[in-house]
């Protein structure tokens, strides 16, 4: 049986993104009006603003019975092995990774990996990929 979980997605933090994207662009327009450049640069700056929005938008991750997918908008990870997973801890690692949310788990599986992700319901999360390998050892509370 796949289930499938969407990331918990950081309203605060698409925020701050959307603010260090635009300030730069909206304060440079004040200043200069509208140009061609200041217009080819804005369509640029929105076009990857669009990119991140759907990244956030589209994270998400499944569980099979033998691996994990983990998926960031059009960009796909290598799947982890259930059977590899040691350990599920909270996180509040602020490392690049595939979570839209600072609310994090993270994955330490194989010899010295890790991965942080951040489903909506971190605890449904961890209770089914102990369900399919109970060696993992699950450190996060109900």
């Amino acid at each position: 049986m796949t289930k499938k979980y969407a990331s918990k997605v950081s309203y605060g933090l698409l925020s701050v993104v959307f603010i260090v994207f635009f300030s730069p662009v909206i304060l440079n327009l004040i200043e200069n009006g509208l140009t061609m450049d200041m217009l080819w640069i804005s369509l640029m700056v929105m076009l990857i603003f669009a990119l991140i929005v759907h990244m956030f938008l589209k994270t998400e991750y499944t569980i099979d019975e033998k691996k994990l997918n983990i998926k960031c908008g059009f960009f796909k990870y290598k799947p982890i092995a259930i059977k590899d997973i040691k350990e599920i801890s909270k996180s509040s690692s602020v490392m690049s990774s595939p979570a839209a949310s600072f609310d994090r788990i993270e994955i330490k599986y194989g010899k010295f990996e890790e991965m942080m992700i951040s489903p909506k319901n971190k605890v449904e999360f961890a209770h089914y990929l102990t369900k399919l390998n109970p060696d993992i050892k699950n450190n996060l509370k109900d």
